[in-house]
């Protein structure tokens, strides 16, 4: 488990003080160093009875983000986290299950999108927003959803653009993403397969919308159902509640100043369900705006 004898023994020097953060509770923000993600950060920081994670792939910016909720007198902590970086994936588990035994709330915000005006080429617009939007999300996922504890949540920040893309798509692509019958194996083949068919131009004859985004977040929506109907199979008492969300049109750098949102109002909904109160059933496996399920 350990790459070295020196972080062994760290770990033993360092057991007495990590033994009362086992029993401390925590939230994980993924890419929250700025918008939706530190707007949730800063909501979590008020409401959550426990310790909250504000994370970054930089460095520099998680921690001046760090700073900014601090100076609000507020106490977030930070963890360096790169979901398109699986080694980053792995260390920041590691840290958890290691630190408080796992995680109680896990925030999938991460994500990017390319602006309307941009003159990328649409292939390489595919490639690289399904590649962190729905892969790298993905691979946070499979690393992550081990570690939930027993009445853990996980909330995957997803888009209205997905729900919208889906209806887009071919009958065939609707039926299956809308079943409750199909695997994440099954998903990933199709999601690559919008990729490459967008290298040669054919997406459109196939069966898919002109949206990447979109595609990415039909994706990442769909995920969130099959990953919440394994939760129930596979730990049905646990009480953990999975959800994907949208936040609405919210003013960010990736949104841009003309949306009606702010980042705080946007956080609304992706918090109201990581805090869904202990007991709570529902909703699980949905797809979740302004704090109400919406049809998919």
């Amino acid at each position: 488990m350990f790459s070295t004898l020196d972080q062994q023994n760290k770990i033993h020097k360092t057991t007495n003080a990590i033994q009362p953060a086992m029993s401390a509770k925590v939230a994980v923000v993924t890419g929250s160093n700025k918008g939706i993600g530190l707007a949730i950060v800063r909501a979590l920081c008020k409401q959550f009875e426990g310790d909250v994670f504000l994370t970054a792939r930089d460095l520099a910016r998680g921690e001046e983000a760090v700073k900014i909720l601090t100076s609000e007198g507020l106490k977030p902590k930070f963890q360096q986290l790169d979901i398109n970086d699986v080694s980053s994936i792995t260390s920041a588990a590691a840290f958890f299950r290691e630190t408080y035994g796992g995680v109680d709330i896990l925030v999938n915000n991460a994500g990017i999108a390319f602006k309307h005006a941009d003159t990328t080429a649409f292939s390489i617009q595919a490639e690289v927003t399904l590649k962190t939007n729905f892969f790298a999300t993905r691979d946070a996922l499979t690393h992550f959803m081990p570690l939930i504890k027993s009445g853990g949540r996980v909330v995957n920040v997803s888009s209205f653009v997905g729900s919208r893309a889906l209806n887009l798509c071919s009958e065939e692509f609707q039926q299956r993403f809308r079943s409750e019958d199909i695997t994440e194996d099954e998903l990933v083949v199709l999601m690559k397969r919008f990729v490459e068919k967008t290298k040669t131009g054919e997406h459109k004859k196939d069966g898919w919308p002109e949206t990447a985004y979109g595609v990415s977040k039909t994706g990442l929506t769909t995920l969130s159902m099959i990953l919440a109907r394994r939760l129930s199979k596979e730990r049905p008492h646990d009480n953990i509640l999975l959800n994907a969300c949208c936040p609405g049109w919210v003013r960010t750098d990736m949104a841009g100043d003309k949306a009606p949102k702010s980042p705080d109002e946007g956080a609304v909904t992706p918090v109201y369900l990581a805090l869904l109160p202990p007991g709570a059933t529902e909703p699980h496996g949905c797809f979740v705006s302004e704090k109400e399920v919406q049809p998919w």
